[in-house]
């Protein structure tokens, strides 16, 4: 009798155990899902920030391409025969404007789900600004055409 008591004893604390692991089993699955959520919402905030990033590496480009062409129009003058000078203005120029719309171009791709936390830039700022350098860009162009 007693041995079966112990054997009743021992059935019961492994189903306690069983129990208690079953239950740790569920938390730990629950910390984990909420834990890939997060790496989720995370990684969604690190791609808008490398979009971000991106815009400025464009439009630092397209700045410095214009004030290179319109330093190039200016300081190849009295080295060069003018139309290369002019020539290399012009392409430095050109390219400036060209890299002011790929940076809106690039930053208007839309952001794949799931929705990221961090706010992208509104896009009538992108256009705005980017359009305000692009008019300065053909304002260079002209102006290296003319003098």
């Amino acid at each position: 009798m007693a041995s079966m008591q112990q054997g009743e004893q021992a059935a019961m604390e492994a189903q306690k155990g069983l129990a208690s692991s079953a239950a740790d089993l569920a938390s730990s699955a629950e910390q984990q899902a909420d834990s890939a959520d997060r790496r989720t919402e995370l990684a969604a905030d690190r791609t808008v920030l490398a979009a971000e990033r991106t815009y400025a590496a464009w439009v630092r480009t397209g700045l410095a391409a214009l004030a290179s062409g319109v330093g190039a129009r200016a300081l190849l003058e009295d080295v060069v025969p003018r139309p290369l000078a002019m020539a290399a203005g012009t392409v430095l120029i050109l390219f400036s404007g060209f890299c002011f719309l790929a940076a809106v171009w690039r930053q208007m791709i839309p952001v794949a789900p799931p929705r990221p936390d961090t706010p992208r830039l509104p896009s009538w700022l992108l256009i705005g600004v980017n359009g305000f350098l692009l008019l300065v860009s053909f304002s260079a162009l002209v102006g290296v055409w003319v003098q």
